[in-house]
């Protein structure tokens, strides 16, 4: 527009015999005045001069150039103060959580694999050195408990061994998380822990309780129909809350995976588990230490036991130690057990017994001193050994020879 304008006042200018220098005068001014008394002719001619220049202006490409796009290539600036706040809001809107797991061993890396494979964040801590197996599941690990909980993971689930489940979580930094950070134990007992947390973690934040009834072994594929044990045992806020929500979310995780959800006390759940797992565990040592081996001829049955061997082959002894240690009822299952093995081995040889007896010492046979022997306690008709089985039996009294009598004389020397 300036320009047409500049073209303009020139025009005028030189159509009234003005120079350049004198039409930028204030003096060439009132000359312009005289375009009034222009003949509209000659405004015409005008006109026309008008848009004839500014198709050649417009043709050399002095017209005003189009904006350009301004790219920002990066930001030094610091971001909002609540950034990390509205990215978990955005976060937990989607349905994933930030998972931090303490303790990295098989199990804990079980569950990361899981976790991490349906785009759950999942952060990393342990004893040992983890790096390189964290990487290839798809989550950050962190050797220093400080800079894991700098990280303010929504949930802490606890993973490790249940004797070390109390030195772990003192030594854990609890004071660099959020107080309103969930707690999760997924160990193989259930009321030590639920004590341990509550007596040992601030009052502010949340605590639930698991425990997967199932391993890296057995749920080594699909979770469909697994059991998975837990309590709500402090969840606070309204129960429409964030709080509330974020602990659906993880149950959740479980329930979609195709678990069979249980929800008991962990008072109740110790009570069953000594007498499933506890007992499981302690068959299936006793049956390896007797180093049972596949054969050609197996049952069922037998392949079952193979695999339950396995399965609690592959458990460490401190798994076991603790389920027997933590639990107060594993020792009575314990002494059931063993009762119940005795049981069993006091008929099976007292039947044995009566049997031999029966066959040795029939009725009416005297001892040496008179007593009257195979004279046996009324009981039920027992079906005799099989021959290749039966113990050699004495001869029939009639047959039986007296050797204290004195040879017949025959009347040959």
């Amino acid at each position: 527009f300036r320009v047409v304008i500049v073209l303009a006042t020139t025009m005028l200018c030189h159509h009234n015999g003005l120079t350049s220098h004198q039409h930028a005068t204030p003096a060439a001014m009132p000359s312009l005045a005289r375009v009034s008394s222009c003949s509209s002719r000659g405004m015409m001619k005008i006109k026309n001069n008008l848009m004839r220049h500014a198709s050649a202006v417009s043709s050399l490409g002095l017209a005003r150039p189009a904006r350009k796009v301004v790219r920002v290539q990066a930001v030094d600036a610091a971001q909002p103060f609540d950034f990390e706040h509205k990215a978990t809001t955005k976060m937990a809107a989607e349905g994933k959580l930030k998972i931090g797991i303490v303790g990295f061993g098989t199990f804990g890396q079980f569950l990361a694999q899981r976790f991490a494979a349906k785009g759950h964040r999942v952060l990393a801590t342990s004893r040992s050195n983890y790096h390189d197996i964290a990487k290839q599941i798809g989550c950050d690990y962190y050797t220093d408990a400080n800079d894991f909980c700098e990280e303010h993971p929504d949930v802490v689930v606890l993973a490790t061994s249940i004797l070390s489940t109390e030195s772990v979580l003192k030594s854990l930094p609890v004071q660099r998380l959020k107080r309103s950070t969930l707690f999760v134990d997924v160990l193989s007992v259930k009321e030590f822990p639920k004590q341990l947390l509550l007596s040992t973690l601030p009052p502010e934040v949340d605590v639930l309780c698991c425990h997967p009834m199932f391993g890296p072994d057995s749920g080594k594929g699909s979770w469909q129909g697994l059991n998975f044990m837990f309590e709500r045992v402090r969840i606070q806020g309204a129960p429409d809350g964030k709080r509330h929500k974020r602990c659906e979310t993880f149950l959740n995780f479980f329930k979609e995976e195709g678990c069979r959800m249980v929800e008991m006390t962990c008072e109740e759940h110790d009570i069953q588990a000594a007498s499933t797992q506890f007992v499981t565990h302690t068959v299936g040592r006793m049956l390896g230490a007797m180093q049972l081996k596949s054969t050609d001829i197996n049952t069922k049955g037998f392949d079952a036991l193979l695999n339950l061997v396995n399965n609690t082959a592959n458990d460490s002894f401190e798994l076991y130690y603790g389920l027997f240690l933590y639990n107060q009822n594993a020792t009575d299952e314990l002494e059931r057990l063993e009762n119940a093995f005795e049981a069993v081995k006091k008929q099976l040889l007292g039947r044995l017994h009566d049997i031999a007896r029966a066959q040795i010492f029939p009725d009416g046979m005297v001892g040496p001193r008179g007593a009257q022997l195979g004279t046996l306690p009324s009981a039920p008709a027992q079906p005799p050994l099989p021959s290749a089985l039966a113990p050699a039996s004495l001869p029939p009294a009639s047959k039986t020879i007296d050797i204290t009598a004195k040879p017949v004389e025959t009347g040959k020397k």
